[in-house]
C-alpha cells in the first residue's frame, strides 16, 4: 500500500472496530465508546497486535501513518480541552479559590500518599524498578499516577451526565485543572530536571499579561474575528505549555480558561465541540493506546493492579470526603464528586509512559499502571449515573442557605 491507502484504512480501523464493539457488544453500561476506544488502541498497539500479527500492524500502522495520527490526535485533544477551558468559569473559580485549593489539594495528596504506601510495598520484591530509577523516583511515581484525574475523560463523562455547565460539573473541572498542572511539576521533580522547573515558572509568570492582552483583545475584535484569534492564542499556548514541560494539553486547557464564554455563541461552541468529539477525538484515544508499549508478568501483576486500584480509588474517595466534611458540603456530594474524579486512563498512561521510557519504572510495573488506569476509568459512570440521575429527578432547586456557597442538594 501507498502512504495514502495505508492512513485512510487506519483511519477506518480506528473508527469502526471500537464502535462496533461498544455498539454490538452493548458496552455503554460499564465501558463508554471512549473507554472501548482507549483498550483498542492498546490492543491495536506494538504490546499485542505487532505481537501476535507483526505483518499486519506493520502494514496497517506504517511509522508515517502513525506520525499523521499523532498529529492530529495532538491538535484534536488540545481543541477538545480549549472548549473545556472556555466553558469554565473563571470568575466563579477565583471566587472560590479557597474551596478550589483545599479540594485538589486533599483530593490529590490522599491518594499520592495511597499510592506511595502501595508501591513501597511493591518494592519489597524485585521487578519493579526500572534500572535507571531510585527507590523514591519509583514510590513518587506511582503514587502521583494512582492520584492523577484525565481531565479530557472527565470532561466528556460530565457532558454525557448532562452537567458539564452545571454548578456540580464546573467544580468538578476546577479541582481536576489544578491537580493536572501539579502532576507535570512532579514529573518534573521525579525527573530531577531543575531546567524544566525554572522553565514551568517562566511560562507561568508570562502566561498572565498575555492572557489579560489576549482577553482585552478578543473584547474588542468583531465576532467573526474571535474563533481565529482564538485558535492562535490555543497553538501560542500549547507550545508554551509543552515548552515548559507542564505539557500541552496542560496550556491548551489554560488558554481557553482566560477566555471569557460570553464572546462566543453557544450554539456554535456547541457544534464545534460536537465535530471534535464525533470526528477527531477517537483518532486520540487511539493513538494515546498505540503508544503503549507493554508486557505481561503473570499473576503477579494483577495482584500489584489491584493493590494499586484499591489505593486510587480509596485514596481519592478517602480526600473528597475529607474536604466535603471540613467544607460542610451537603450529605453525599463528596461521594459523587470523589467517583467522578476517578478518570485517569490517558493522562495516567502518558505519564507512565514517560517513566518507562527513562527506565524509573519496569515493564511490569507500566502494565500494573495501566491495568489500575482502566478499572478506574471503568468504574466512574457505572457509580456515579445513578446517582447523579436521581438527584436530577429530585431537584427542585438549591436551598437557599446553600446556594450562596455554591453548593447544590445532595447527589
Amino acid at each position: 500500500m501507498n502512504a495514502a491507502e495505508a492512513f485512510l484504512l487506519a483511519m477506518l480501523v480506528i473508527y469502526a472496530l471500537p464502535w462496533l464493539v461498544w455498539r454490538l457488544g452493548r458496552t455503554d453500561g460499564w465501558a463508554p465508546l471512549v473507554v472501548v476506544q482507549i483498550v483498542g488502541g492498546i490492543l491495536l498497539g506494538p504490546g499485542v497486535l505487532g505481537v501476535a500479527w507483526p505483518d499486519v500492524y506493520g502494514a496497517i500502522f506504517t511509522p508515517a501513518t502513525i506520525g499523521s495520527l499523532n498529529g492530529i490526535a495532538m491538535w484534536a485533544v488540545m481543541m477538545f480541552v480549549w472548549v473545556a477551558g472556555i466553558e469554565l468559569d473563571i470568575v466563579e473559580a477565583w471566587r472560590r479559590r479557597a474551596e478550589t485549593g483545599v479540594t485538589a489539594g486533599l483530593a490529590l495528596a490522599v491518594p499520592l500518599l495511597a499510592g506511595s504506601a502501595a508501591a513501597l510495598l511493591m518494592l519489597q520484591a524485585p521487578g519493579w524498578r526500572g534500572p535507571l530509577g531510585a527507590d523514591w523516583q519509583v514510590v513518587l511515581g506511582i503514587g502521583m499516577a494512582c492520584a492523577v484525574t484525565a481531565l479530557p475523560i472527565l470532561v466528556l463523562f460530565l457532558e454525557r451526565l448532562d452537567i458539564l455547565r452545571e454548578p456540580l460539573g464546573q467544580r468538578v473541572l476546577r479541582y481536576a485543572s489544578l491537580d493536572d498542572v501539579a502532576i507535570w511539576g512532579v514529573l518534573a521533580l521525579i525527573l530531577l530536571d531543575w531546567d524544566r522547573v525554572g522553565r514551568q515558572g517562566a511560562f507561568l509568570i508570562g502566561f498572565v499579561p498575555a492572557a489579560l492582552a489576549v482577553r482585552w483583545l478578543m473584547a474588542r475584535v468583531k465576532p467573526a474575528d474571535r474563533w481565529p484569534i482564538s485558535l492562535m492564542w490555543l497553538a501560542a499556548c500549547g507550545f508554551g505549555g509543552d515548552w515548559a514541560g507542564l505539557h500541552f494539553m496542560v496550556g491548551a486547557f489554560l488558554s481557553g480558561m482566560v477566555l471569557d464564554a460570553r464572546l462566543f455563541d453557544q450554539a456554535a461552541m456547541d457544534r464545534f465541540r460536537g465535530f471534535v468529539l464525533l470526528a477527531l477525538m477517537p483518532v486520540f484515544f487511539l493513538s494515546t493506546g498505540l503508544r503503549t508499549q507493554w508486557g505481561m508478568g503473570g499473576w503477579t501483576v494483577f495482584a500489584a493492579a489491584g493493590l494499586l486500584l484499591v489505593a486510587s480509588v480509596g485514596g481519592k474517595l478517602a480526600g473528597v470526603g475529607l474536604a466535603g466534611r471540613l467544607l460542610g458540603w451537603a450529605k453525599g456530594e463528596g461521594l459523587t464528586i470523589g467517583w467522578l474524579l476517578q478518570t485517569k486512563a490517558l493522562i495516567m498512561i502518558i505519564f507512565a509512559n514517560i517513566l518507562l521510557d527513562r527506565q524509573i519504572i519496569t515493564a511490569d510495573t507500566f502494565t500494573a499502571l495501566l491495568l489500575m488506569a482502566l478499572g478506574s476509568t471503568m468504574l466512574t459512570m457505572p457509580m456515579v449515573r445513578g446517582r447523579i440521575a436521581r438527584a436530577l429527578q429530585r431537584k427542585s432547586g438549591p436551598l437557599p442557605h446553600r446556594e450562596e456557597a455554591g453548593i447544590r442538594e445532595p447527589v
